[in-house]
């Protein structure tokens, strides 16, 4: 399947600063496969270990050995020679060896012309946890997402149709008979999410959807379920950290949809469960939507940090949990689930553009869904609608306040322009980095 991080796969390659680089995501979302497709593509020699296997590396590099000796050791241990001209290693659940992440430092200072790749589960989790040296300055990141709804279209072959959404939200003008077929793939997306297995087994349904194989993300939640005994200090830990994940449709169900200790447990305290909802950030299975007291440049610098909301990272992982299912989301039957749904699918994409995630709350309980800041046109407030229903007392409490130069709604509507709002259908969310 193709993935948009491929391209930057292939500006980190071309860049002469040869930095090592570690890829992030959340389990299941692609890491592993992209990588490899990417080193056999680009690269005339290629060596993949993984350190759940390989674990003389680990021995290797956690003995008390100088650094140029473990480096010459490697090479003789993995029989590869990455010194090599248009070579690249990927090491696979690095986060198994602290040491080794810490010396990717010495790899860039002394070895500079190597190129290594790094990746793994839970390795967020365990670079905010670093005890060792972390390699400041000396490494490159890339953050990966589960797939967004522009590259589920392109694995279902729809590049024509995402073509015309395209130009339809740049000219504000109708789809006219093909909205119906976005918003039927939207739903599918749905219904799948973003994962990559999880669409491959949508794709071999072959247009039989009700019989959608959901074990894809059963094992995708299972293996979560696992993880969170991971890099924990005790059970304890890992039991509230189940414990905030469940109770995250709770959390965006009542009124303020604002982060609520108190729904976990009604002893629930923050200095206890701060270090569990932030695992569940750093592993990148939840996303974080912070509060704006007032949307103005840089919203960032006014952002209350005590009021926020949590998303799951994956919104066909939440219909999962919620037991949503295929005729459940194709015949829009998600009844109490469906808005909550439609505004996490919506956070999903921002945030696979790497837009941060905000909104503003004001008097009288108006909330404006999500705020972006756009070259052109300053801060615009996005407000979100699952349905073709777009009245909004939110979003004119919002335009009384702080005139902004035009707003965007979001909802099942096709595309149009009225009353200073730009209309925009929930599949083409994935446009709106275009006016950024």
């Amino acid at each position: 399947m193709k993935r948009k991080i491929y391209e930057d796969l292939m500006n980190w390659k071309e860049d002469n600063s040869f930095k090592p680089l570690i890829v992030l995501g959340v389990r299941q979302c692609g890491k592993t496969y992209i990588i490899d497709e990417f080193c056999k593509n680009e690269f005339k020699s290629y060596k993949k270990i993984n350190l759940l296997y390989d674990t003389d590396v680990i021995k290797l590099y956690t003995s008390n050995d100088p650094s140029e000796k473990k480096y010459n050791a490697l090479k003789m241990l993995i029989d590869f020679d990455f010194d090599q001209e248009n070579s690249v290693l990927f090491i696979d659940e690095i986060q198994e060896c602290e040491e080794l992440i810490s010396e990717l430092k010495f790899f860039n200072e002394k070895h500079s012309n190597v190129r290594i790749i790094c990746a793994g589960s839970l390795l967020g989790v365990k670079l905010a946890r670093f005890k060792k040296s972390f390699p400041v300055g000396k490494i490159n990141i890339l953050n990966m997402y589960p797939m967004d709804f522009e590259e589920f279209m392109i694995a279902f072959n729809q590049q024509p149709l995402l073509d015309k959404i395209r130009e339809c939200f740049q000219k504000d003008e109708p789809m006219g008979v093909l909205h119906k077929i976005a918003i039927d793939y939207y739903k599918k997306y749905l219904l799948s999410g973003g994962m990559p297995e999880s669409i491959k087994a949508l794709i071999d349904c072959q247009e039989d959807y009700y019989n959608y194989d959901l074990s894809k993300l059963d094992n995708i939640i299972e293996g979560y379920k696992n993880d969170m005994s991971h890099h924990v200090t005790n059970s304890n830990e890992t039991l509230k950290i189940r414990n905030i994940y469940s109770s995250l449709p709770s959390q965006l169900q009542n009124v303020s949809k604002k982060f609520q200790y108190s729904v976990i447990n009604t002893e629930a305290k923050s200095r206890e469960y701060a270090l569990p909802l932030h695992w569940l950030v750093e592993s990148e299975m939840v996303q974080i939507c912070k509060c704006v007291k007032l949307p103005e440049i840089p919203l960032l610098g006014f952002v209350d940090n005590e009021v926020f909301k949590v998303y799951y990272s994956d919104v066909g992982v939440f219909n999962r949990l919620v037991n949503n299912n295929a005729k459940t989301i194709l015949l829009d039957d998600m009844k109490i689930y469906k808005g909550i749904i439609t505004e996490n699918y919506v956070a999903n994409q921002l945030a696979a553009k790497e837009i941060d995630l905000l909104y503003w709350k004001g008097k009288r309980d108006a909330e404006v869904d999500f705020l972006i800041t756009t070259a052109n046109d300053g801060v615009i407030p996005i407000e979100v609608k699952a349905e073709e229903h777009t009245q909004s007392k939110s979003l004119k409490i919002y335009d009384e306040l702080y005139h902004p130069n035009y707003m965007i709604r979001i909802s099942s509507k096709d595309f149009g322009f009225a009353n200073n709002i730009k209309s925009v259908p929930l599949y083409a969310v994935f446009c709106i980095d275009s006016i950024l």
